[in-house]
């Protein structure tokens, strides 16, 4: 009988320790399983239980035992994990990841890109390079697709025919109203990317459906200009008004900005060459051929206020204007008064030099 008593002391106390070992396992396999503050990205893919998705954070290395979360999932009812990417922190122990997997604490794979006003193609091209994982020569192969532009033209009201002129180089340019875009993920096609622009466009154009008294592409084309030329809504008015003035009297528009444009250079970084100014082309308001012509298109994507602006010019006698350095527009009536103010500004050190 002693004997009996002794055996089942001894399997009793065998059953406590390996009770309190499997305990002490159990507790220490649900700690972190590194001091170390890396971050690991895990995805979670669709359709995975509970035991896929233990033993995939094991060999991700964010917990130490996939046996102990399927045990801690079991006992706490632990039943729904969510798909999706996780930014997991190596010193996070086994119940707060599960939380956090159960809880859809997902990282956004979205996109931000802030297109800038007034500037142009090459400038969006390089910005959807940078952000996504297209290539400055996928915007531009887009662009040159005759397809994609016909369906387009067919889609919006206010794209037409005039964007196919082969002498405009970006048909979508002054199109792309600038503003932050949020988009997916860095998969995005440029297609999807322009398409959620000229939505935007398309709304904002809309309200002014009414007020264009030129075709689209001319309005947007004269807000290009007065864009890059003015920064206040009211320069800008006034600027509209200048060209309209010198359309109507059979002057050339006269502006650097479509000169810069036409030939393809920074304007903080160099003066034209009088071989520029005096070389037609279609962009070039300065040069031969251009007596009351606007560009053939675009030079830049505009702000809504230069849009605004544009439809509401100002009505005023001057013929000419000019910017500081510090980007204020003086309007003058003559070319007399045009140059003394020129004078004026080199005298008193406001006369912008590279």
């Amino acid at each position: 009988m002693k004997k009996i008593i002794i055996v089942l002391i001894i399997l009793l106390v065998l059953v406590i320790t390996a009770g309190v070992g499997g305990l002490i396992w159990y507790t220490n396999s649900l700690k972190a399983p590194s001091k170390s503050e890396e971050m690991h990205l895990v995805t979670i893919p669709e359709g995975k239980g509970i035991s896929s998705i233990a033993e995939l954070l094991e060999n991700e290395g964010v917990i130490k035992s996939a046996i102990a979360c399927k045990i801690y999932c079991k006992i706490n009812n632990v039943t729904k994990l969510q798909a999706g990417n996780y930014e997991i922190n190596a010193q996070t122990d086994t119940p707060t990841i599960l939380a956090q997997i159960a809880g859809g604490s997902v990282v956004s794979n979205e996109v931000r890109i802030t297109f800038i006003e007034g500037k142009n193609m090459k400038w969006y091209a390089k910005a959807i390079s940078e952000n996504t994982n297209n290539t400055e020569d996928d915007v531009f192969d887009l662009l040159k697709d005759e397809e994609y532009i016909d369906s387009l033209i067919e889609k919006y009201w206010f794209i037409t025919d005039e964007i196919k002129n082969e002498d405009i180089y970006y048909p979508l340019e002054g199109y792309l109203l600038p503003d932050t875009y949020t988009f997916e993920s860095k998969d995005v096609t440029v297609k999807e990317i322009f398409d959620v622009i000229l939505g935007f466009t398309d709304k904002f154009l809309s309200k002014h459906k009414d007020e264009f008294k030129y075709t689209v592409h001319q309005t947007l084309t004269l807000a290009s200009m007065a864009e890059l030329e003015g920064k206040s809504t009211e320069d800008r008015s006034e600027i509209i008004g200048v060209f309209l003035n010198r359309i109507n009297v059979g002057m050339s528009l006269g502006s650097d900005v479509t000169t810069y444009y036409a030939f393809g250079v920074d304007m903080a970084e160099s003066n034209l060459t009088v071989k520029q100014i005096n070389t037609y082309n279609p962009y070039n308001t300065r040069g031969p051929n251009m007596i009351s012509k606007i560009p053939i298109g675009p030079i830049c994507n505009m702000s809504k206020d230069a849009i605004e602006a544009t439809l509401n010019p100002t009505e005023t006698e001057a013929l000419y204007f000019v910017a500081d350095k510090n980007g204020k527009v003086y309007f003058t009536n003559s070319d007399e008064e045009h140059k003394e103010k020129i004078a004026e500004l080199k005298k008193e050190g406001l006369w912008f030099t590279y």
